[in-house]
């Protein structure tokens, strides 16, 4: 196992988009990195690679959706990283279609709401080894549009829509359990949170079709760079335990809706790790 007396973040979808600059943003700041990632760091980004090459940056690879994938990795990790002081469950992003898990839930869902759940739950050790410990979830502000909120739907929604559709939804989802669970972990001395980056222009060539076209040209010519995101996030290292399951959008605590459902959503979570986790 590593001797790291530096802080160590896991970003989940640390490779790009606003995990990428936050990845930055961490190393600049003398953390080091776990990258939880799929696909690779840029290769042009020189620095970042010297960083990999000097461990400050270290990956573990899978398919977040597939738990046999997802399993693996966090074993790597738990065997390798002594602690935590923060993890980002950031990755994800709006999909085109209607699409589902190797589990059989909608992909949203499972990658946004349920995923970040096991992997909270996997590195409680490991976070109870930091100083101090926090879990921050990228939020975001698309679900103030929703008129409605049936957890009972979100893994097999009856429509689709981009953005506003299982997106939305997915995230509302995360910020109930984060806000639900948050009394429980700060007894154990770990603080969740969630945060709205912001509408960032992360758009891709050829990885846009999540977004409805109409929304496009406004991100691609007013949406600020990734790195703003990235800031949000970071700030919420700075957030006190006193304020453990907050939401924060614009850079403040807000408000959301639909707080009635946070238990039951929190209940759906735990009972896929337990029951398709856990025990398999």
């Amino acid at each position: 196992m590593l001797q790291i007396k530096s802080k160590t973040a896991l970003v989940t979808g640390a490779n790009s988009g606003i995990g990428l600059e936050l990845t930055k943003k961490l190393l600049k700041n003398g953390w080091q990195v776990a990258a939880l990632i799929r696909s690779d760091f840029p290769e042009e980004d020189l620095e970042l690679q010297e960083r990999i090459r000097l461990k400050d940056i270290r990956i573990y690879r899978c398919d977040l959706s597939d738990f046999k994938q997802l399993k693996l990795a966090l074993r790597q990790i738990k065997e390798k990283e002594p602690k935590l002081d923060a993890l980002f469950n950031n990755a994800g992003g709006s999909f085109a279609e209607l699409s589902f898990s190797p589990q059989g839930r909608e992909l949203h869902y499972e990658i946004q709401t349920v995923v970040p759940f096991i992997i909270t739950m996997e590195f409680l050790d490991l976070l109870k080894r930091g100083n101090p410990a926090i879990v921050i979830q990228t939020s975001t502000n698309a679900f103030k549009f929703k008129q409605s909120f049936v957890p009972e739907e979100l893994a097999k929604p009856e429509k689709f829509q981009k953005l506003i559709g299982p997106y939305a939804t997915s995230k509302l989802a995360v910020t109930l359990w984060t806000y639900a669970l948050a009394p429980e972990l700060k007894q154990e001395n770990v603080t969740l949170i969630s945060i709205d980056p912001g509408n960032n222009n992360t758009m891709r060539k050829g990885r846009n079709g999540g977004l409805p076209l109409i929304i496009q040209p406004f991100i691609q010519l007013f949406g600020p760079h990734p790195s703003t995101g990235a800031d949000r996030l970071y700030a919420g290292l700075k957030i006190s335990p006193d304020q453990a399951g907050v939401y924060i959008s614009n850079k403040k605590p807000a408000s959301f809706k639909f707080k009635q459902h946070a238990a039951t959503v929190l209940s759906q979570v735990k009972t896929i790790y337990e029951n398709e986790y856990i025990s398999r």
